[in-house]
């Protein structure tokens, strides 16, 4: 268990003066990047009528009369924003995922999202290392497929390996006891990729991973040329995952699909039911316009450009001061 602050000392900001003060030029630069690409910011509420369907997320809830969900991220708002005609967005605010505490988690945090009309995943990456390169003074990114990644770094295919065969290529890396806790493949997958690729990426440059097996497609759309994959990437730097980004899903039906298997796995899992948002399927009926979006952690890239050892390090007051 953390131990918790002296009570004396707990009225105190997580992060020094000088960080805070960092902190505060980081999101003048942020906003001055999206005012100089004339990319006009939107402020979607936090609290809303629905919860994400996503397996592996939960919302914080509140009663007011009616439920109330804290969103974990503001894109169903904006994607109802898009397709009401607002054009290029971003949204740089707090977003809320419980049980998320450790060296790069705080259960409150600061995303940035944005969204760009007409571009594929592989334009809003060029996007993104735009903006990483310029905070950061960085190398600029490397980029590597998923399926790249696990056949040099893994030895199998993600996508065409049996069952029998990933559960080998776990025990090959002496993941036996998290092969044990799960029996999803994407989660073993996932495991894979945490444990095993992680590290050995993104150390001296950034590093984009993209065009996921479709089952971990989430929000993105399928790729034309391979149904077997998504549009979607994720940016690492220095052992930390900095963002997730998709060529956007716009067919309602597809979506409303997603939400029924994303229940069904929730299901499997033990876990309560979700109600589907129906206000972004008829969003999406009413015409979302083809966009790329992309979600990135601010107070992670804070972490990187200060060379913090956690995420308390650039908060005002982490969880156990809040």
């Amino acid at each position: 268990m953390k131990k918790l602050p002296a009570k004396n000392e707990c009225w105190r900001p997580s992060a020094a003066i000088t960080a805070l003060r960092q902190r505060a030029e980081l999101l003048c630069c942020i906003r001055q990047f999206f005012a100089d690409q004339k990319v006009w910011e939107v402020d979607p509420p936090l609290l809303a009528q629905f919860g994400v369907s996503d397996p592996h997320l939960d919302n914080f809830c509140a009663d007011f009369g009616d439920r109330r969900y804290l969103q974990t991220s503001p894109e169903y708002a904006m994607k109802r924003l898009l397709a009401a005609g607002s054009g290029d967005i971003y949204s740089l605010g707090k977003a809320f995922r419980p049980d998320e505490q450790g060296q790069h988690h705080n259960a409150e945090f600061t995303l940035l999202e944005w969204y760009r009309i007409g571009w594929n995943h592989h334009q809003l990456m060029d996007e993104v290392a735009a903006l990483v390169c310029m905070i950061l003074g960085c190398n600029q990114p490397e980029k590597w497929t998923y399926c790249q990644l696990f056949e040099d770094f893994v030895g199998c295919n993600p996508i065409t390996a049996s069952d029998t065969e990933l559960d080998q290529t776990m025990r090959q890396h002496r993941l036996e006891d998290v092969l044990v806790a799960t029996g999803e493949r994407d989660d073993k997958l996932a495991m894979l990729m945490h444990y095993v690729i992680e590290p050995q990426i993104g150390q001296h440059a950034p590093c984009f991973v993209y065009d996921y097996p479709a089952s971990q497609a989430a929000l993105a759309r399928l790729s034309k040329d391979d149904s077997k994959v998504a549009e979607r990437f994720e940016l690492y730097y220095q052992g930390v995952e900095l963002a997730n980004g998709y060529h956007e899903l716009t067919d309602p039906e597809a979506q409303a699909s997603r939400f029924r298997t994303d229940n069904q796995i929730r299901e499997r899992l033990e876990k309560a039911q979700v109600n589907s948002d129906w206000r972004l399927i008829s969003a999406l009926e009413s015409g979302l316009p083809d966009c790329a979006g992309v979600a990135l952690g601010v107070d992670r890239l804070l972490m990187l450009k200060l060379g913090c050892a956690t995420i308390a390090e650039v908060l005002p007051f982490a969880w156990d001061r809040a």
